[in-house]
């Protein structure tokens, strides 16, 4: 027998909640953030075809899915709380809701996140959630904080989940345990949620590279109102990254997208305390740059000691209107 739209709900989506004072099944939720906390509150939404391909596996799928969203609030410092599934489907097909919902819930409960609620309806494959979390209040990282003089740096390896994309677009070539890792980092991204809260008072500014390196930091250069230097050989990037053609790394590491690694400020005096944050949290860190005056603009240099900035003509972020 087919599964109609409630039945599903409480089939897969119905997880039982410790934290909420109320989950799923009334017409609103109940969240108790820890008192004197504020909100964090952020949406995401994957479309088939936009944001992940058609072969991807339902398990991988739903992994991705709250991943994305947890990494927004990483990159503001926040506690993850709860979050609401909002889901778009051909059809209630039994074989992609389980494992779906197995690697969404997987996650879920690895942070500690609780499903409280959303809807479902029949239409192309889209996935929207929203996450809430919770800050203190004047501890939240944001955009806005970078100054001149402040180190940059990333998280973890940059580019390979756009290496694995090109792969299956025929732009690239690799096999065996290679692909199996550059496309785990396309599926599987894993938010860096620890490393977020330990930044807490020790970085200026962050945000999650969703849309690539530049297209990113110039979204803090914006807010903040500051010009950035990088240096592309301090870029963290992986074996099977670093033996492709010089074009092709360059395009992942600086414009890449799908990355999911925080790029965040800090004052040069708090270098210390950032490579403390990476080995409390397990996530290793890497200084790839600095923050400079407005007026010096973006620069790119091949070491840090280059004198001619790279040509960037070409390697623009993300953007889900122009691709």
């Amino acid at each position: 027998m087919a599964l109609g739209e409630f039945d599903l709900i409480e089939k897969y989506f119905r997880p039982p909640v410790r934290r909420a004072a109320l989950g799923g099944g009334d017409d609103c939720a109940l969240l108790m953030p820890t008192p004197g906390m504020q909100l964090a509150i952020s949406t995401d939404l994957l479309v088939e075809g936009r944001h992940f391909l058609s072969t991807v596996a339902p398990e991988r799928l739903g992994h991705k899915a709250l991943a994305v969203n947890l990494s927004d609030l990483a990159a503001c410092g926040a506690e993850p709380l709860a979050f609401t599934l909002a889901l778009s489907l051909p059809r209630a097909d039994a074989g992609f809701l389980a494992p779906f919902a197995e690697g969404l819930l997987a996650l879920a409960e690895q942070h500690e996140i609780e499903l409280i609620g959303g809807d479902t309806t029949a239409g192309p494959l889209t996935i929207t959630i929203t996450v809430f979390g919770q800050v203190p209040p004047g501890q939240a990282l944001l955009r806005s904080g970078a100054r001149a003089g402040d180190d940059l740096w990333v998280s973890g390896c940059l580019g390979d989940a756009r290496l694995a994309l090109e792969v299956f677009r025929g732009r690239a070539e690799l096999a065996g345990e290679a692909f199996s890792a550059v496309r785990e980092a396309m599926e599987r991204p894993q938010p860096r949620v620890a490393l977020g809260l330990a930044l807490r008072g020790v970085a200026s500014a962050a945000i999650d590279l969703s849309d690539g390196l530049l297209g990113d930091l110039a979204h803090i250069r914006q807010r903040s109102g500051v010009g950035a230097t990088l240096w592309l050989d301090a870029l963290p990037r992986s074996e099977a990254l670093e033996a492709q053609p010089d074009a092709l790394r360059r395009e992942c590491l600086l414009a890449g997208g799908d990355d999911y690694e925080l790029l965040f400020c800090a004052p040069p005096d708090r270098a210390d305390a950032v490579r403390a944050a990476g080995l409390a949290s397990g996530t290793p860190v890497t200084r790839i740059g600095r923050i400079e005056p407005a007026s010096a603009g973006l620069k790119v240099y091949a070491e840090a000691h280059g004198h001619e900035p790279l040509d960037l003509a070409g390697f623009a972020g993300f953007d889900h209107f122009k691709r």
